[in-house]
């Protein structure tokens, strides 16, 4: 482990190893028209009375709106609003043309298709370093029933895409994999072909078992992120389940880490493995992540972005 207290970006990929739901924070200005932002650092905080937080940056543009503003509301995504998070974290102007939605009973827009939605009156704004604390009293709120849209280390995720598939896969003879990677390159074994590294799945949780894998593998710590590939090999009978992770600095013992994309020409052990480096590559470059199901030949990948902006 390191102890790093200097670096800011350090400390903030840090902080980003920890899973948070995505929500967009709305209001009204003085001349009444809607604000928004998307924000991670959301949390309930009391349920008698009932409170909630969230944090905003002294250098949002938002910033005096909201500290000035009476009544605020929260509005967690769900998980197919992956658009809506995006629209909200970039400076588009017309950004509420872009989601439908409806003024609450304090007048801050109020999204549709939302996981749950809060609206609350201003309690305190608390200062905290860069950031102010806006605390709020929950006046009025909804619960969908819909799953919730997720993000940690720079990436969204919907939880229940992933167990589903994990649940679908274990029907059968489960083989796990990971695109490992660290500093842009990714880690490859073998010489003059190159494979994924993979084990065998056996009863328990697929991501702890490919994590003492991969680190008894490498001798370097590792962290599993999130799905990248569930497919079907028709050639060996097996369901493959490819998680993307992130290896800590060192030598690994076994494999080298390579860049994906100067491997245009290089021998892989398997199709599907020279696919999914090259699928890899491309979307690096661009910096949006999918997911893919199918099998070998044909299948889908469902977008996943990769970018959100921290308030």
């Amino acid at each position: 482990m390191t102890t790093q207290t200097a670096d800011a970006r350090a400390l903030r990929d840090a902080f980003g190893a920890f899973p948070t739901g995505v929500t967009v924070v709305t209001a009204r200005d003085q001349a009444g028209a809607p604000i928004g932002f998307t924000a991670n650092s959301f949390t309930s905080v009391s349920l008698d009375p009932p409170l909630l937080l969230v944090c905003l940056a002294k250098t949002s543009r938002n910033f005096a709106t909201m500290t000035g503003a009476a009544s605020f509301a929260i509005n967690v995504l769900s998980e197919t609003q992956k658009d809506v998070s995006n629209t909200f974290a970039r400076p588009v102007e017309d950004r509420f043309s872009a989601v439908k939605w409806e003024p609450g009973e304090a007048g801050s827009p109020i999204f549709s298709e939302v996981a749950a939605w809060f609206e609350c009156a201003m309690e305190q704004v608390i200062e905290a370093g860069d950031h102010v604390i806006l605390m709020g009293r929950i006046t009025s709120f909804g619960n969908s029933g819909l799953n919730g849209l997720g993000y940690a280390r720079g990436g969204y995720f919907t939880p229940i895409l992933a167990s589903k598939a994990v649940s679908a896969a274990a029907e059968g003879n489960i083989e796990l994999g990971a695109v490992l990677e660290r500093d842009g390159e990714i880690l490859l074994l073998g010489d003059e072909v190159l494979a994924l590294p993979d084990c065998d799945g056996r009863e328990g949780s697929p991501t702890d078992i490919l994590c003492d894998y991969l680190e008894q593998l490498t001798g370097l710590s590792v962290t599993i992120g999130f799905l990248y590939s569930v497919y079907e090999g028709k050639s060996d009978g097996k369901q493959h389940i490819v998680y993307r992770a992130f290896a800590s600095d060192g030598e690994p013992r076994n494999g080298r880490f390579l860049k994906p994309d100067a491997l245009s020409k290089a021998r892989f052990k398997t199709s599907s493995t020279a696919d999914i480096v090259a699928r890899f590559a491309a979307e690096s470059q661009l910096g949006n992540f999918g997911v893919y199901f199918g099998d070998e030949t044909v299948g889908t990948v469902r977008s996943v972005p990769a970018k959100v902006a921290r308030t």
